[in-house]
């Protein structure tokens, strides 16, 4: 079941979905006409930095061994979004991460009142407005686990014929949250607690 915007609000306010920072405003004024709340949806926005693959490396990735992590750290160097933005290139693809932490506590982790409603889950989808210039945000990974907690990664590829201009906290992808039936009990993800598109980092 995905959650209205309402629904969005009282988890919220309630815990089970925790934003930092909270997009704001939740409801339009006068000073600020547009809010990040769609009916259905909360848009996120990109951080200040991208990594970005390094150049003239010779590797053959084998998934099923060694650290994902410090693989992604060697093969894509972190830097900063110029204040003009970076051009995303066609075919060209970068590591983003989401300005907001996105935190889905397990019950355990809530009050009673909020255990007894469940816990969230999410996905991060694109935007529809950016879709059409070709810009991807996420390549067969959507799904936000319930427990997470930290940054939202995305796997940002450019599809169109032109360059696309990415900047520091423009809107770049939707989250969807969804109402988890029954208690997880697996394991967390070895992206859990990410500050870092490549994944957590170590120390």
């Amino acid at each position: 079941m995905i959650l209205s915007d309402t629904s969005i609000f009282e988890a919220l306010d309630d815990g089970r979905l925790i934003l930092t920072p909270e997009p704001s405003p939740r409801v339009p004024s006068v000073e600020t006409p547009t809010r990040p709340f769609d009916r259905t949806a909360v848009n996120l926005r990109l951080s200040s930095t991208l990594r970005i693959p390094e150049q003239d490396l010779s590797v053959v990735i084998d998934p099923t061994i060694g650290s994902a992590v410090r693989t992604l750290q060697r093969l894509y160097r972190e830097q900063a979004i110029p204040v003009e933005g970076f051009k995303l290139s066609p075919a060209m693809f970068v590591l983003g991460l989401t300005e907001e932490g996105v935190t889905l506590p397990l019950p355990e982790d809530v009050s009673a009142d909020a255990r007894a409603k469940g816990c969230l889950a999410a996905r991060v989808e694109g935007k529809s407005s950016l879709a059409r210039y070709g810009l991807l945000v996420h390549f067969t990974a959507p799904t936000i686990h319930a427990g997470f907690d930290g940054h939202i990664a995305l796997e940002i590829m450019n599809l169109g014929p032109a360059p696309i201009l990415l900047t520091p906290s423009m809107q770049i992808c939707q989250l969807i949250i969804e109402q988890v039936h029954g208690e997880p009990q697996a394991a967390g993800s070895q992206f859990h607690g990410q500050m870092d598109a490549a994944g957590p980092r170590s120390g």
